[in-house]
């Protein structure tokens, strides 16, 4: 039976029915594999591994594409879809697969922005349903855009520098803790770029790493703190688990809430 616009849109956006969690758990974990084929093959692995690994990329892009066309054609405004954030991630995604037929290689960069499709699940509790504190679902959203951001970072230094500076950017590992080290203003000097794109990059990191961390880590301060006087109340209307020891009603839906039981 075919899906109805309507229906394929709702499938492909909805967390909450068994197949809609299906689908986009199949989507991350397509995500997941994808970077870590990558990962692999900037070691030495045989030809015969490599090539069963290139395979298996295609079709995972084909996937992708698929699916980009599916979101496209179920979108009821496709100018707003085309332009929207989480399409441009998917677009930029698939696009070594569509113009590798031109062979422009150093399209092959945009391959390390797939992982940021996974973005999409961090606006809900749809990975991270099993922890009921919301300050350790903020902690685990902040760790995976740090590891998003650096992981991507990685990606793009190691397929600027490896080509022209291979024994000091021999691996994704090696790659990683550079940006690691560069965004964190560690800086210990031992792996230095050479390519004036690198450099840019490098330049980057370290801006990224100034404005970004510390906001990151303060909001979770300012949110531990937020709660610290805070109690589990869940409102029967909305689920919102947390209000003030005092509250009598939701503070985002206004329903009076449960009496609490006091120890």
């Amino acid at each position: 039976m075919l899906l109805s616009r309507q229906q394929t849109e709702f499938y492909l956006t909805d967390l909450e029915t068994p197949l809609g969690k299906a689908i986009n758990l199949t989507i991350a974990a397509l995500v997941l594999l994808s970077s870590g084929i990558f990962v692999a093959q900037t070691y030495a692995i045989p030809d015969s591994i490599r090539l069963q690994l290139d395979q298996i990329d295609t079709v995972i892009l084909i996937i992708f594409a698929v699916e980009y066309v599916l979101r496209l054609w179920s979108a009821e405004n496709k100018l707003k879809y085309i332009f929207s954030f989480y399409a441009i991630i998917d677009l930029i995604a698939i696009m070594p697969f569509l113009l590798g037929l031109v062979n422009i290689s150093f399209i092959r960069i945009l391959r390390w922005f797939r992982i940021l499709r996974l973005i999409r699940f961090i606006d809900s509790k749809f990975l991270f349903g099993s922890i009921s504190s919301e300050d350790g679902i903020i902690f685990i959203r902040i760790l995976f855009t740090l590891f998003t951001i650096i992981f991507v970072y990685s990606g793009l230094i190691y397929q600027v520098e490896h080509p022209v500076n291979a024994q000091v950017y021999n691996t994704f590992l090696d790659a990683f803790y550079f940006s690691v080290v560069t965004m964190t203003t560690v800086g210990f000097g031992d792996l230095t770029p050479i390519s004036e794109l690198g450099r840019l990059l490098t330049v980057l990191m370290i801006l990224t790493g100034v404005a970004i961390i510390p906001w990151q880590v303060g909001d979770l301060i300012r949110r531990v703190v937020k709660t610290a006087n805070q109690v589990e109340t869940v409102c029967l209307n909305c689920g919102l688990k947390f209000h003030d020891q005092d509250a009598e009603f939701c503070k985002r839906c206004g329903t009076k809430l449960p009496s609490q039981k006091m120890d």
